[in-house]
Order: C-alpha cells, then structure tokens, then sequence
C-alpha cells in the first residue's frame, strides 16, 4: 500500500513553479523570462502578481482565485498560484520534457497536456501550492465555482459556473 501510494505521488509530473517533479526526483528548469512563457518562480506568486501567469488568466477565472484566497487566508492559508496562463511554446517545452521523461506521448499526456488542449495555454486553468491550500482549495472551491479537474493533480483548478464539480477525469490524457 506505501508503496503504491509513493508511487502516485511520484510519478505525477507535477508542474509547480518551474520544477517537475517525478519518480527519481526533480527535474529543475531554469527560470525564464515570465513576461513571454508564463513561467512561475519556485513558489509560485501572490494571486494579485502582475505576472502574465497571473494576469493573462480569464478574467472570471481570476476573480474566483482571488476571492478564494481572501477566504483561506481567514483560515491562515496563503494560496499561492504555480502555475497559470502558459504560452504555447512553453507548454510545448513543457510536453517535450514530459515525452523524454515518460518515454512516449501518451504516458507523457497522463501528466502533461499537449498544447493544442491544455486548458492553462488558454489561461482557463490555474495550479496553487502549497499542498495545505491545494487541499483548501478541494475542500472549499466548489463555493467559488473553481472544480478540482484531474483525480492525480489536486492542484489544478478550472472555473465551472454553478459550482457543480463533475466527477473527475483520472488524469490529462482523458481530454
């Protein structure tokens, strides 16, 4: 069971801030310039960041964060954004990585989505950390419309007016 459980953890191509995690540890990237990528610092950044991560997000999308956030913080968390709006060539690089990683593109979509269907390459997806206010957010993100999508990612929010969560997808291959 330990093991299995370790396995999910490890294996989930998280996508925090500029480092992806996997099986035999991370896989730092070098930070770039955030104004053309989307890319995030380790951390990630305040909900009010000026970062296009931030501010190319859809409007409405960003909204429901930021009010979320103002709620956690009553609780004493700090939602941080990881990872939002991304440009095509950095979640292609992102992919990229992913396949060299994986070993095939279709594992590699387990864990990261192609360009052409990422929901963050539209800036209708953000990522939070830490993990205590990702689980805020799973616990709590259906009153702000925000849906936990991925049954592997407890950090990936999309909007879904009516705050009705559907039932979630295994993993980003099931787009």
């Amino acid at each position: 069971m330990l093991r299995s459980f370790a396995s999910v953890l490890a294996v989930s191509a998280v996508l925090i801030g500029g480092v992806a995690c996997r099986a035999d540890g991370l896989i730092p990237r070098p930070f770039s310039d955030a104004s053309e990528s989307g890319e995030l610092p380790d951390g990630g950044v305040s909900v009010d960041s000026t970062s296009p991560a931030v501010t190319r997000l859809r409007p409405e999308l960003l909204r429901a964060v930021r009010a979320a956030a103002v709620d956690a913080l009553a609780d004493d968390l700090d939602i941080r954004i990881t990872s939002g709006w991304r440009s095509r060539s950095f979640q292609q690089t992102l992919f990229d990585d992913a396949v060299r990683t994986y070993g095939s593109e279709r594992e590699a979509a387990r864990y990261v989505a192609a360009p052409g269907v990422s929901k963050h390459v539209t800036g209708e997806a953000v990522d939070v950390g830490p993990t205590d206010a990702a689980d805020w957010m799973s616990r709590n993100g259906s009153r702000y419309d925000l849906c936990q999508v991925f049954a592997n990612e407890l950090w990936h929010y999309e909007l879904v007016p009516g705050g009705d969560c559907p039932d979630l997808l295994p993993d980003a291959s099931s787009l």
